[in-house]
């Protein structure tokens, strides 16, 4: 009895395991689908090598499931899910993400930095050089509760579940609530071995 109540777990598990699995190929090939048009707004803004972490952004975004794809509105209009086509989206979110990321450099700290402004805006990366230059768990959970939470009035430290592996591993699978997401550059990082993982 045992043994068969053991099989049974197993095989769901397993059921469970290929669903996700599946779902997950799904989305990484419907993110891919945009390899192309990235790849054109890139070469039409005299940018290059950036594709990957574009499209992983894309799947950390929406996975391509929303109009305004990279949710760039918010970046040109202080609005959010305001455009009327997937290339508008594109276009503004490459604009928004080349621009932290030349900060990012320009500042001197690492490029993970520059990602994480993607979500946080550009300000975080005058945050992460006077204090120590390199983006880290940390320095993102307490730029999100300390400064993001508060200038969109969560004054408490009130928290809601956001259940990804760095999340349940690092702050009990919370995130502030009108914080951002303190791990999203890891999630992007993540998101692109995706992308080469499952784009078969």
């Amino acid at each position: 009895m045992f043994k068969k109540l053991i099989g049974l777990i197993m095989l769901i598990l397993l059921v469970f395991g290929g669903f996700y699995v599946y779902r997950m190929h799904e989305n990484v090939k419907h993110v891919m689908s945009y390899e192309a048009e990235v790849e054109k707004t890139l070469k039409a803004q005299g940018l290059s090598g950036d594709t990957k972490l574009a499209l992983a952004i894309i799947y950390t975004e929406t996975k391509g499931k929303q109009v305004d794809i990279m949710q760039s509105s918010e970046s040109l209009n202080g609005k959010t899910n305001t455009f009327s086509t997937e290339e508008e989206s594109i276009k503004q979110g490459i604009a928004n993400l080349s621009k932290v990321l030349e900060y990012a450099s320009e500042k001197k700290v690492d490029a993970w930095t520059g990602v994480q402004a993607y979500n946080y805006g550009r300000a975080y990366v005058d945050y992460i050089a006077a204090h120590g230059g390199k983006n880290t768990i940390a320095l993102s959970k307490a730029y999100s509760k300390d400064v993001v939470a508060p200038s969109l009035g969560n004054t408490t430290g009130e928290t809601y579940y956001h259940l990804t592996f760095d999340s349940l591993f690092y702050n009990q699978g919370k995130l502030y609530s009108n914080g951002g997401n303190i791990f999203y550059a890891k999630e992007v990082e993540w998101n692109m071995l995706l992308l080469d993982l499952l784009n078969w």
